[in-house]
C-alpha cells in the first residue's frame, strides 16, 4: 500500500519544479507520500492530507514530526469526498497547484472531478495504481477496484480539459495536467 522510494522522489521533484505552494493528498496511509510532498514544499507551503483511518494516520503524524514537516501538513479525517466538497464550498476552487490521489479505488472517478475543481489551470494531479498490476488490461478481471481504475483511465483519456502521461513507476502513476 506504500508508494515506492522512486515514486516519492519523483513526486517531490515535480513539486519543486512547479513551485507548488498548496497541495492536496487523498489517502495518507502511514505518511510516506506526505513526507515526500511536504519536504519539497517551500517553507510557507501547505499540504491538505485527507484520510479516513485514524489508526494509520497516527503513524503518519509521528513520522511527519520526525521528518520536521508536521507544520506544513493539515490532516483532515473523514471521507475525502466530503472534505474536497467542503473545500470547494468554502471558496478554494482553483487554488491548489498539485494533488496526489492514492485512496479507495472505487471513488477515483469522484475524487478526479472534485480535485479538478480545486486545481488551478496549469496544475497537476497524480493518480497512483493506474496500471493495477496489469489487471486493467485483462478484461477477465472484473473486481470493483479494477473496474474503477479502468473506468478512471477511460475518463481521463476522453477528457479534453487535460493532458496525460502514464508512467510505469510503482504500480502505474498517471500525471494529469489541467489545461
Amino acid at each position: 500500500m506504500q508508494i515506492s522510494p522512486e515514486q516519492g522522489q519523483f513526486m517531490g521533484f515535480l513539486v519543486r519544479l512547479m513551485g507548488v505552494q498548496r497541495a492536496i493528498e487523498v489517502g495518507v496511509f502511514t505518511g510516506y507520500s506526505s513526507i515526500c510532498l511536504a519536504t519539497a514544499l517551500p517553507e510557507e507551503g501547505k499540504l491538505t492530507a485527507c484520510d479516513v483511518n485514524e489508526e494509520w494516520t497516527k503513524t503518519a503524524i509521528r513520522y511527519w514530526g520526525k521528518a520536521g514537516v508536521a507544520d506544513k501538513i493539515e490532516l483532515v479525517l473523514g471521507p475525502a469526498e466530503i472534505t474536497l466538497s467542503q473545500l470547494i464550498e468554502t471558496g478554494c476552487s482553483g487554488s491548489y497547484d498539485f494533488a496526489f490521489v492514492d485512496a479507495d479505488k472505487e471513488n477515483y472517478g469522484v475524487y478526479y472531478e472534485l480535485v479538478m475543481e480545486l486545481i488551478r489551470p496549469g496544475g497537476l494531479i497524480l493518480f497512483d495504481n493506474t496500471l493495477w498490476s496489469g489487471k486493467v488490461i485483462d478484461e477477465s478481471v472484473t473486481d470493483s477496484d479494477t473496474l474503477a481504475i479502468r473506468s478512471l483511465n477511460q475518463q481521463l483519456i476522453r477528457d479534453d480539459r487535460v493532458d496525460l502521461s502514464m508512467l510505469p513507476i510503482g504500480d502505474g502513476l498517471t500525471l494529469v495536467h489541467k489545461r
